[in-house]
């Protein structure tokens, strides 16, 4: 199932990662074992914030690709279910009956 990974990540754990080198190191892990469709980074709210859109394949994927962030952030995390477009269209098209 397509899901997106939402990490928004305080100001001062962010600057000591990055001081410390650890933000990109958590990036790539998470990347890593993710495979992410796509990934974006922004600012929300004041505070660093990363999106992955994934596949997930597993739910044991979620301390994997959530806990890091977490631990060594101390980022508040939210992971949900996403569409695209073509999800879109066939969960219409299923709802009217059609194929």
């Amino acid at each position: 199932m397509r899901m997106v990974l939402k990490a928004k990540i305080p100001v001062e754990a962010g600057n000591e990662a990055i001081r410390n080198g650890t933000l990109s190191k958590i990036i790539e892990n998470v990347s890593a074992a993710l495979k992410p469709e796509a990934s974006y980074f922004t600012s929300d709210e004041g505070d660093r914030t990363a999106f992955f859109y994934f596949d997930m394949q597993d739910s044991s994927q979620l301390p994997v690709c959530c806990e890091p962030f977490f631990l060594d952030l101390n980022a508040k995390v939210t992971v949900q279910p996403v569409m695209n477009a073509d999800d879109v269209l066939k969960g219409m098209r299923d709802l009217q009956g059609g194929s």
